[in-house]
């Protein structure tokens, strides 16, 4: 062994720490500032609009490889030094609007549709920049603002945070991964539903690896936001409700995409709670959720599918995996075959070299044939789920994801990205999910 080396290799690693630390501490305060914005748009085309900012103590997100963004997402926000230009911080993230912008109705009529982005508070002028991109890449709406420490319409906030408690606690918020728990469509009355149903929810996230082994990097806190009805609106049925977010079914005329209109409130029923993501569970039995990468995942609480959902969810939510399953007949343009997509565990074979060619055995062909192993998918997946195996499955590039049959291919037959009965994440998945885990929790 040579000590040298593993002592080199220790310091270098001490002092990337110290100086990822000296910067957070030279340039912000250990304060949260929230940035609300409008994403607006239709034919005449699209528009990001400034709509309030506010401050509150504590920082719960990473403190080290500041100018980094794990995942590209369709969006990032930037905060920027006015004098020297360099990138102070960076996230990436997806929004429910650049869905929209793919739907026939956002060729007849322009939407607005609301954003909240937290960001370390800068202890001087920053300039802070959102900008959105297409399914190509390309950039389509783009807002740079100035930050100044001494705007008395920069509000301070969280001195009343809501009642909540702790379902899961693996660290300090310094250094963990906080995710927030929302409850929606719950009365005052029911709330200890709520926080039963949110520590199942939560639970069966933390039996899937790679959360299972780094348990003690996640913490959950259950918020009790208390809605007037008891219920979410189902505009299929003509049921509405006056709820604490204002969530509904049919989002985009899909009768089972269940989301929230109301980001900022979310955000301000935070205030005062250390978080970075938010999880919104809602008191229905229908079958639905949803899940926008580094914006919010939402799950309905009383299906019988609800935990597989909920840990397909939090794939969108928090790792920014794509869907693997596909419709026949249905091509869509979600995405492009020309273009590679950024989720991690799709590929249009554009730039496969990007994604998990790396891990294919040599010799196994790409695109991969699958072979028939007698029975439906949703049989062999169902006996695997009931077994709680994990089906040996050949990694390699089998064609079908992404919402489309042809021209786009995922890494195995099947994968949790694919179907409610399959017991664990795809290799592929799985790394990805560790890879960002880790670049939230450890030092450079």
């Amino acid at each position: 062994m040579n000590l040298t080396r593993l002592f080199a290799a220790a310091m270098l690693t001490v002092s990337a720490s110290i100086a990822s630390a000296a910067d957070f501490n030279q340039n912000f305060c250990d304060s949260t500032l929230r940035v609300d914005y409008i994403f607006g748009g239709g034919p005449g085309g699209v528009k990001v609009m400034l709509d309030s900012q506010s401050k509150q103590a504590g920082w719960a997100g990473r403190r080290h490889r500041l100018n980094e963004a794990p995942i590209a997402g369709n969006g990032t926000i930037l905060v920027t030094d006015p004098v020297t230009g360099d990138t102070l911080y960076r996230n990436a993230f997806s929004s429910l609007f650049q869905e929209w912008i793919y739907t026939p109705e956002a060729k007849e009529i322009d939407m607005s549709f609301e954003n909240s982005f937290q960001v370390p508070l800068p202890k001087k002028e920053a300039d802070i920049t959102v900008s959105i991109r297409d399914n190509r890449h390309e950039e389509i709406g783009r807002l740079t603002h100035r930050y100044r420490p001494d705007d008395e319409l920069v509000a301070l906030r969280g001195s009343n945070p809501m009642p909540h408690q702790y379902i899961h606690k693996g660290g300090d918020p310094k250094n963990a991964i906080d995710i927030a728990v929302l409850a929606e469509g719950y009365r005052p009355e029911e709330m200890d539903s709520f926080i039963n149903q949110a520590s199942k929810i939560v639970n069966e996230i933390l039996n899937y690896e790679p959360y299972a082994s780094n348990k003690d990097k996640f913490n959950f806190v259950a918020v009790m936001t208390p809605s007037r009805e008891s219920g979410v609106s189902i505009p299929l049925k003509g049921e509405w409700k006056d709820t604490a977010f204002g969530s509904h079914y049919s989002t985009f005329y899909s009768s089972r995409y269940l989301t929230t209109p109301r980001v900022k409130k979310l955000h301000q029923m935070l205030e005062g709670i250390p978080y970075e993501h938010i999880l919104i569970v809602v008191n229905t039995p229908e079958y639905g959720g949803g899940g926008i990468f580094n914006n919010y995942q939402i799950a309905a609480a009383n299906h019988e599918l609800t935990l597989p959902v909920a840990v397909h969810e939090f794939g969108h939510s928090f790792g920014g995996l794509a869907d693997e399953y596909f419709y026949d007949g249905d091509e869509g343009d979600t995405y492009p075959l020309d273009v590679e997509p950024w989720e991690p565990n799709i590929t249009t074979m554009v730039d496969f070299d990007s994604k998990w060619k790396d891990m294919i055995k040599t010799g196994t062909p790409v695109p991969t044939p699958w072979v028939d192993k007698g029975g439906t998918r949703e049989e062999r997946m169902r006996e695997a789920a009931k077994q709680k195996i994990n089906p040996n499955q050949v990694l390699g590039a089998y064609e079908g994801g992404g919402y489309r049959p042809k021209g786009i291919y995922r890494p195995v037959e099947t994968c949790r990205m694919r179907d409610n009965y399959y017991p664990t994440f795809c290799p592929v998945c799985e790394r990805s999910l560790r890879t960002l885990i880790d670049f939230y929790t450890l030092p450079n």
